[in-house]
Order: C-alpha cells, then sequence, then structure tokens
C-alpha cells in the first residue's frame, strides 16, 4: 500500500494566557490545502484520515469534499505540542530572531507531556494500524511534521530526535508499506503544486 503523509497548511498565530491553542488554518494555509487538493486530483486515495487538531482536519476537507469521502480522525497523529498555550509558525519566530526558532531548529524537545520516545511510539502504531487496515490501497493522513518527523526516522533506524528535518506546508511524503512489514520512503517533501502560486512553503522553500 502506499502511505501519503501530509502536513497541514500555514495555521493562523495564537498566543493564549491559558487553555490549548489548536489554530485553525489562514487564508493562505486554506489555498495551501485547495492546491493539494487539485495536485491529487487524478490519483486513486482509498481512505483520508487526520488528525484531531484543526489545522490538520482542515487541510484534509478540500481532499475529502471533492471525493465524498468522509474523514477519519485518529488521536494518535496529533502533534507532540497539542496541549500548547501558543502556535507560532517557525518562519515568524525565524524571522524575529527569536530563540525558540534555534530550539526547534535544533530538534530540543519542549513537551511537557511525553518524552520523544513515547511520542514516537504513538504515532508509529498509529500508523502501522492504518497500513494494516487498508493493504493494496493508497491512503492520506493529515498531519503534522513533528509526525512526519517521527515515522519517517522510525523508518530510517534514526533515535527519536524531535525533528531531523522540516516538512514544508501541505508537503507529501510517501511511503512505501508492503504486507512483509517492508516501510521505503518513496518523497520527502513533494510541493510542486505550491511552486508559482506565491504562497508561502515554509523556512526551507519559497513559492
Amino acid at each position: 500500500m502506499e502511505l501519503l503523509l501530509i502536513r497541514h497548511g500555514l495555521p493562523v498565530r495564537r498566543e493564549l494566557t491559558e487553555g490549548i491553542a489548536d489554530p485553525e488554518l489562514s487564508d493562505e494555509g486554506r489555498a495551501q490545502a485547495q492546491h493539494l487538493a487539485d495536485y491529487l486530483e487524478r490519483e486513486q486515495i482509498d481512505a483520508i484520515y487526520s488528525s484531531p487538531l484543526k489545522r490538520a482536519h482542515e487541510t484534509a476537507q478540500p481532499l475529502a469534499g471533492r471525493r465524498g469521502m468522509p474523514i477519519t480522525v485518529v488521536d494518535g497523529v496529533a502533534e507532540w505540542d497539542r496541549n500548547s498555550s501558543e502556535y507560532i509558525p517557525m518562519e515568524e519566530l525565524k524571522a524575529a530572531g527569536d530563540p525558540r526558532w534555534q530550539q526547534l531548529a535544533s530538534g530540543e524537545w519542549t513537551s511537557q507531556d511525553e518524552t520523544p520516545e513515547q511520542f514516537r511510539n504513538r504515532v508509529v502504531a498509529s500508523l502501522e494500524h492504518i497500513i494494516a487496515s487498508h493493504p493494496g490501497q493508497r491512503v492520506a493522513v493529515t498531519c503534522h511534521g513533528g509526525v512526519v518527523n517521527a515515522y519517517l526516522e522510525h523508518i530510517l533506524g534514526l533515535p527519536a530526535s524531535g525533528g531531523f528535518f522540516y516538512p514544508n506546508y501541505t508537503s507529501i511524503h510517501r511511503i512505501a508499506a508492503s504486507t512483509r512489514g517492508h516501510r521505503t520512503i518513496v518523497t520527502v517533501n513533494e510541493t510542486s503544486f505550491l511552486r508559482g502560486t506565491g504562497l508561502p512553503m515554509g523556512v526551507v522553500q519559497q513559492s
């Protein structure tokens, strides 16, 4: 089967004094999600899954809407900072010279809820369950940069680091998964559909 791990689109910035931020997509993020749906128009998609966080679920909506398919929410692919009271896009932190940018860029772990190993274990368990449920099919999972990192680290046999590369907004990461347990990374940071749109891609590539 083919697993498509898709990072969410660009969310709004949200900083709260208490409670969980859980931001929705920005206008640019919604446009990115529409371009993603356009790009995948001609591909067979057999099921669509999403993290419970708004930015991921809203990213899946254009793809699901065009196909008349439900979005199945999977708690196990929520981001490691799901309970944070703030969400600031990384490029804003970088532009401001915020020290939190260096923490994120270096993979420094700041979650108080899980260790990197616990986070990866739940991500891997959730994605492996999805894989086992769809032999011979193609499945899309809208999720988060940390989730993508955790699963690719697992496939590559790397230690749980909290992040070894930066996935762009609405980037697709394809994994071929056999029933014998073989996992092969096919593409990483697939975002050609955003080129020429003027939409942001992230801190690594420009549109």
